[in-house]
């Protein structure tokens, strides 16, 4: 899908040293580069909005530790994952931090970080759905989140299990469509669907992927060098000092 910036539902300045991810003008404060960060809306653990009405998450208190550990300003633009990916190639934005997968396809187009995170998909089902395994989804209609690793893997045993794939375009609307039995089942990362579950979101996991895939902060091929160094230097600090593990313990427990 394609979906411009008027798909922006938030838009926060970051600079290195803030408590809060508000400042003014950090160009001028900083005399250096603000560079424009795309991420999803609603992506939780990685990127959502709290009850406290703040955005937050995984993918978010990594980028802004990583640019207090390396001292560059950003200015986060929550789009939506398709409209962050198209503003990414229009050059509307830097760089994109959204669960997004490391795969061949992305690599052609995208330089990546070193992955931050390894997941694999979780296939979820309501509990009373008599539902228990890939084979039970014969017959019937799963959902998906457009431009997903979830999609992915949906559509590449579809034939095997004989199911039809849904695609809809935020999470929310995923988890709806199977919770009001539209569906039979959602396709989703596995720490994403889990952290829902643990919400009391009415949803069990009956399988996972064989395989995994590693998340990666994106920009555009061979447009931001620096950037993605920085990335990788500040996230290797962050692993070595330890707070690497504090950020995924506060979303996803120890």
């Amino acid at each position: 899908m394609q979906f411009g910036l008027t798909a922006l539902a938030a838009t926060f300045l970051a600079a290195c040293g803030s408590d809060n991810n508000t400042g003014g003008d950090s160009s001028e404060a900083s005399g250096g580069e603000v560079y424009i960060i795309g991420t999803d809306t609603t992506f939780a653990p990685f990127e959502f909005e709290n009850d406290e009405g703040e955005f937050v998450g995984i993918d978010l208190d990594l980028l802004e530790a990583i640019a207090e550990d390396q001292g560059f300003e950003y200015e986060l633009r929550s789009l939506g994952f398709n409209a962050a990916v198209t503003a990414l190639e229009a050059g509307q934005v830097d760089g994109v931090i959204a669960g997004m997968s490391i795969n061949e396809e992305r690599l052609v187009k995208y330089d990546f970080s070193d992955p931050y995170y390894s997941s694999r998909t979780g296939v979820a089902v309501k509990p009373d759905s008599g539902i228990t395994s890939l084979e039970d989804l014969a017959g019937t209609q799963v959902v998906v989140k457009t431009g997903t690793t979830g999609a992915e893997y949906a559509e590449s045993i579809k034939d095997e299990y004989d199911f039809d794939v849904k695609y809809v375009e935020d999470s929310s609307t995923m988890y709806q469509d199977a919770l009001t039995g539209n569906s039979s089942a959602v396709f989703e990362d596995y720490p994403v669907i889990q952290y829902e579950i643990t919400r009391g979101m009415g949803l069990e996991v009956i399988a996972q992927s064989e395989e995994g895939g590693e998340y990666g902060f994106a920009t555009l091929k061979e447009k931001q060098p620096e950037l993605v160094e920085m990335f990788n230097a500040g996230l290797q600090n962050l692993r070595e000092s330890g707070e690497y593990d504090e950020i995924i313990a506060r979303y996803l427990g120890e």
